[in-house]
This record gives structure tokens, C-alpha cells and sequence, in this order.
């Protein structure tokens, strides 16, 4: 894999950010499908996407219809425990804190991220339709009994430009 340059966030390879790609790619799929605009893959210790998921709030009329959740729903049906630590998920927007704690429990090994919380926050402000809690993911994590290591922000435009007039 070639090397990128440093962002200050932990990424370091083409594949990493190819994935992130990916997931804005499935984000912007998730909002012409008439969801908010979030989208994430799972990638095999190789780097292999392995499955993908959208965010469903909308058209499925369920709140846990994150696109995190929907993944780490699809990745425990599909793999055992012990493959999933082995495993990346990557991710258009920080985790929210219950797609954190799915993450978790679904043995999930690594996350990448693009857009921070904090971001997708300034953006939206106070908007019924993304109730955020100001509870980064990395401090979820941190609460539970193993280590689960967190890639991001990564600063990629596309990961903003998905958002942007859909909150208005």
C-alpha cells in the first residue's frame, strides 16, 4: 500500500482512505434513497470490503436505522466474534453513541471516520431530525473493557459536501 501524507489522524494508506471514499459514496446513496445522508463498509484484516449499509431512519421508520447499525447487524449475522476484530469499519460521519455501543458489542476491531460529530453538529444545529448527543465515540469506547482503536476525523471534503443543504 502507498503511504499518504500525514493528516494527524492515524490514517496512513490509499486503502483507508479509498474505503472512506466508499462509505460518503453509499452516504450520498443512503439521501437519493430519501435517508440521511450517512453510509458505512466493513473491510476483512486485508482491506477487502466485505459489506456495506446505509442509514434507513426514514424509509424503515426506525431510529436505530443508523447505518452503523444496520452494518454491525449485518457483519454478527454474517461473521463470527473473533473475524470481526480482525475488521475495519469505516464510516462517513463519527459514530453516534448508540451506533458506538453496537460497534462495540459486535466485536468491531478498528473505526475510521471522516466527518466528526462535532462537525455534522455545527452543521444540523438543533435539528429534529439528528438529535446528536455530545458524546464522541472514542470516549464510548474508553468505557468499555477492551481496546478498540479509533481512526479520525479524516478531513475530506466529499464527507461535508453530503450534508450540506440536506439539514435545512
Amino acid at each position: 500500500m502507498t503511504a499518504v501524507p500525514a493528516t494527524g489522524t492515524g490514517i496512513d494508506t490509499d486503502t483507508d482512505l479509498a474505503r472512506l471514499r466508499a462509505a460518503v459514496e453509499i452516504a450520498r446513496r443512503s439521501r437519493a434513497a430519501g435517508n440521511h445522508p450517512f453510509g458505512a463498509v466493513l473491510t476483512g484484516p486485508d482491506g477487502e470490503i466485505l459489506l456495506e449499509a446505509e442509514n434507513t431512519v426514514t424509509t424503515e421508520r426506525n431510529a436505530t436505522g443508523h447505518a452503523e447499525t444496520n452494518l454491525v447487524r449485518l457483519s454478527t449475522a454474517a461473521y463470527d466474534a473473533d473475524f470481526l476484530r480482525t475488521c475495519t469499519l469505516y464510516t462517513s460521519t463519527e459514530p453516534c453513541a448508540m451506533c458506538s455501543g453496537a460497534i462495540y458489542w459486535g466485536n468491531i476491531g478498528r473505526v475510521v471516520y471522516a466527518l466528526g460529530e462535532d462537525e455534522l453538529l455545527a452543521m444540523t444545529g438543533a435539528n429534529d431530525e439528528n438529535p446528536t448527543m455530545a458524546l464522541p465515540c472514542r470516549e464510548v469506547f474508553r468505557s468499555g473493557q477492551r481496546d478498540l482503536p479509533v481512526v479520525g476525523p479524516v478531513d475530506l471534503p466529499e464527507a461535508r459536501e453530503v450534508h450540506t443543504g440536506f439539514w435545512n
